[in-house]
């Protein structure tokens, strides 16, 4: 899983709906989500106590 990086002072905190009505949204019609704050992490390939 690559690092981004972003400014000093950078906070990624959506609201449900925000996440509901875009990323969601746009996940199931298959469109790009740009830029990627949000990875994608498969949670069953690690151990509870090893998830990153």
């Amino acid at each position: 899983m690559a690092k981004l990086s972003f400014f000093p002072g950078f906070r990624f905190h959506p609201t449900d709906a925000e996440l509901v009505c875009f990323y969601l949204r746009r996940k199931i019609c298959q469109k790009l989500i740009n830029p990627d704050v949000i990875s994608e992490l498969d949670i069953y390939k690690f151990a509870p106590w090893d998830l990153p």
